[in-house]
C-alpha cells in the first residue's frame, strides 16, 4: 500500500510525523527516502521529539547512528549516506542494532545492503517547492497498511 500527503511546510511536516510516531509500535524500521535536503532529519526529529525527546534531533550524518534511550522506546536514527561499504557497520555493532527489539530510522538504507533489515514502512519526502514537501509513505507489510490506514 502507497499513499501520499502534503504538500507540508516544516511546521506541517512535524505535526503530521507527530501524527504517525503514535501508530508505530515500539519495534519498527523505517526507511526515510529523498534526496539531500528533502527533509529525512525533520521527519525523523518530528517522530523522535513525538515519542518524548526534549532535546536536539541532529544529523548523525558523520556518527552513522544517533541512540535516543526514551522512557517509552529505545530508538536508532542512522544516516548511512558515508559508508562506503555495508560490512562498516559491522566495526560499530550494525547487527546488534537490528535485533528486532528497537524502532530504527535508516536514512540512505540502500548504503547499507544486505546489513540493514527489510522496513515495515517506507518514507519518502520530495520537494514540491523551496519551502514544502510530498510525503509519500510505503507499507512493505499487511501490518503497516493497517497504520496507513488509520492515517
Amino acid at each position: 500500500m502507497k499513499t501520499s500527503f502534503g504538500p507540508f511546510n516544516e511546521e506541517q511536516m512535524l505535526a503530521f510525523a507527530s501524527r504517525l510516531s503514535a501508530l508505530l509500535p515500539l519495534a519498527v524500521t523505517v526507511y526515510l527516502l529523498g534526496d539531500l535536503g528533502a527533509g529525512k532529519t525533520t521527519f525523523s526529529r518530528g517522530l523522535i521529539q513525538a515519542w518524548g525527546h526534549d532535546g536536539a534531533v541532529k544529523s548523525p550524518t558523520f556518527t552513522l547512528v544517533e541512540p535516543y534511550e526514551l522512557k517509552t522506546r529505545q530508538v536508532f536514527h542512522f544516516d548511512l549516506y558515508r559508508l562506503s561499504d555495508p560490512e562498516e557497520l559491522e566495526f560499530i555493532g550494525g547487527r546488534e542494532y537490528f535485533d528486532g527489539s528497537c524502532t530504527c530510522l535508516i536514512e540512505w538504507p540502500s548504503c547499507g545492503a544486505g546489513v540493514v533489515p527489510n522496513a515495515e514502512l517506507e518514507i519518502t519526502l520530495v520537494r514540491a517547492s523551496a519551502h514544502s514537501r510530498l510525503v509519500e509513505l510505503k507499507a512493505n507489510t499487511s501490518i503497516a497498511a493497517s497504520w496507513l490506514e488509520l492515517l
